[in-house]
């Protein structure tokens, strides 16, 4: 969702915070602008609705001078995308500019409040409201910024990450948050806000990571002062961010997209590296086995998640199931938190979230941790809510991931739930010695077979060429391969703007089987698998209604292949670990049928990476 830079320091603002803007476009946004703090006392804010260009090229010719600024890109939540709601916006009077990233859910009602004592509206944001409203509270009271800002947040219902300056207060930039993620960068002198760590790595990789209700002032000449919304002093110690500015460009490839796709194999290898023992052909896993008696004692294992975090999530059903017998229930966050659900003590809740700050995941995780279950997490980033809130976990290792359509995130979570379920099964003894050495030899030669897949990417791009004209696809898989199917028609869906619906391979002559006609590509998802025999007939249905057939297969395949349309072939592997394999085939397919119609793949419309309000 939005993005949030601030800067204060002894360098100009602009060009950290425009850079900064520039690195967090993958997040997602409809408007950008920038507020900037002068020498004398002029605090100018500009703003426009488009790209963080557009915003540059109404910069040109104004005051961009100030060494303290914040910036920000909006994705809309209240009021459209336009110039007049984008953010930063001003206090009535001009004397405090604010951006935020979150939902201010009780905004109406303080609203109205402000317009009895006489405040006016310019925007249709919540935001405005929040700015209004540290200006009414900071005047009624007599207060500092500092404090003006904790004052007003304890009346706020909602989510928040928000930067704020003061016209005549030069040394001071404030920032809060709560639900929403925000880090400061600490460097010589010069203190840096973002949503992530991207603006912020060129300049310190020293960072300070907020909890939830702290407010932080910083000062020109002082160290970060951090209080809780109860006014509670609180130290945090700096962490150290392991980023590059290599992980963030783009490495020569046209976009991020691409390059997180033929990541996937160095991304595999960090997600194994010092948890699979290539000699002993074992998984030493220390999230687990440090709490494996929660694990021994546990009824039943919920998985939540959002979006590829959810079908990733489907696959860990079918492992753990198999390997495990503990029966698991995949949940969509978001309807999780809302319908009341059966949690009991004893029972175990994985989260599963890319960016580990997904608000509707991070609430449910709440929830079940006031029912009495464990929380072991599953994120890519570290230090974040997830991570910092979780009883327990394992980091994918993943890397950034910049392109909005996830693709590294997916395998790496496949992955960490592979080996959970490897590591589980064999301190339960469910899963037998030879059938645990077997697949953990396959997993260390999984990387080998992707470098295989990827040399297929021409013949890919080549048949992309032909599904440009289409308007729906079917995806159909059995098995490990139905999540896969569900993921490949979801890329589709939000990089191409094709429709797109994945199904149960079996399920086709259920309903979907009325919509086969000659226009109807179908991506069929069926490597050699135990239920083999009934893709075959599932296939040759399609044949019959002249639909278009795309199969993914293993390499040597001679049925499907013979009724296929065009066939992708795929290296031999235990069933278990085949979405490793089948899924990059889709992944590419959809990024080159969505590029030949001249979509923006890594910032595809109305979408945002991180999802962090409701």
């Amino acid at each position: 969702m939005c993005g949030i830079v601030g800067y204060i320091g002894y360098r100009e603002a602009y060009p950290i915070l425009i850079k900064g803007l520039k690195r967090l476009e993958y997040r997602g946004y409809d408007s950008a602008g920038v507020a900037l703090l002068n020498k004398d006392s002029n605090l100018s804010v500009y703003k426009s609705k488009g790209k963080v260009k557009n915003l540059e090229q109404y910069c040109e010719g104004k005051d961009i001078s100030g060494t303290i600024g914040i910036a920000h890109t909006r994705w809309a939540t209240h009021g459209e995308p336009n110039d007049v709601n984008a953010h930063p916006h001003y206090s009535q009077t001009e004397n405090i500019a604010l951006i935020h990233n979150g939902i201010i859910e009780n905004y109406l009602t303080i609203k109205k409040l402000l317009i009895k004592e006489g405040y006016s509206f310019k925007s249709e944001t919540d935001t405005e409201v929040l700015v209004q409203a540290i200006e009414y509270i900071k005047k009624r009271y007599n207060l500092s910024l500092f404090d003006a800002v904790k004052r007003t947040l304890r009346f706020v219902i909602g989510a928040y990450a928000i930067g704020v300056i003061e016209r005549n207060n030069p040394d001071v930039l404030v920032a809060a948050r709560k639900g929403s993620p925000l880090i400061v960068g600490v460097g010589e002198g010069e203190f840096f806000l973002g949503s992530d760590a991207t603006p912020i790595i060129e300049y310190t990789s020293e960072v300070i990571y907020l909890n939830d209700e702290e407010v932080v002032k910083l000062e020109r000449g002082h160290q970060p002062l951090i209080h809780t919304l109860k006014d509670i002093d609180v130290q945090h110690e700096t962490s150290k961010i392991m980023l590059t500015l290599e992980d963030i460009e783009k490495g020569g490839y046209p976009h991020f997209m691409l390059k997180e796709i033929f990541e996937q194999s160095k991304s595999l290898t960090m997600c194994m590296n010092g948890r699979l023992n290539t000699e002993l052909k074992e998984i030493k896993l220390s999230g687990v086995i440090n709490h494996i008696d929660k694990f021994k004692k546990a009824k039943r294992i919920l998985i939540t998640a959002c979006g590829t975090s959810w079908h990733a999530g489907l696959i860990g059903k079918y492992l753990i199931e198999e390997f495990c017998r503990i029966p698991v229930e995949v949940e969509v966050a978001s309807e999780f938190r809302y319908r009341n659900p059966v949690i009991n003590p004893g029972d175990i809740l994985i989260p599963i979230s890319q960016s580990g700050e997904t608000a509707d995941t991070l609430a449910a995780m709440d929830l079940a941790r006031e029912k009495g279950a464990f929380i072991y997490g599953v994120c890519n980033v570290v230090g974040s809510s997830i991570a910092r809130g979780t009883d327990s976990g394992t980091y994918t290792h993943a890397g950034p991931e910049i392109g909005v359509a996830s693709t590294k995130a997916f395998t790496t979570q496949v992955t960490v739930l592979i080996m959970m379920a490897l590591t589980i099964g064999r301190e339960l003894k469910t899963l037998s010695e030879q059938r645990y050495k077997k697949i953990v030899t396959e997993l260390t030669n999984i990387n080998s077979k992707i470098e295989e897949i990827f040399t297929l990417n021409q013949e890919i791009e080549t048949m992309a060429s032909v599904f440009t004209y289409a308007r729906n696809f079917m995806y159909l898989g059995r098995g490990y391969n139905y999540p896969v199917a569900l993921e490949g028609a979801l890329k589709l869906k939000e990089i191409s703007y094709i429709h797109a619906e994945g199904y149960p391979a079996a399920e086709m002559k259920h309903g979907p089987i009325a919509l086969i006609d000659e226009e109807m590509p179908v991506v069929v998802v069926t490597p050699k698998l135990r239920t083999y025999d009934k893709v075959v007939s599932n296939v040759q249905e399609i044949k019959a209604r002249k639909g278009k057939i795309i199969a993914i297969v293993t390499k040597g395949d001679v049925d499907i292949k013979k009724m296929a349309d065009f066939c992708i072939e795929i290296p031999d592997t235990e069933e278990c670990l085949t979405p490793l394999l089948t899924v990059i085939p889709l992944q590419l397919l959809s990024y080159y049928v969505a590029t030949k119609k001249g979509r923006n793949v890594d910032q595809p419309r109305n979408l945002a990476k991180s999802v962090t309000v409701e």
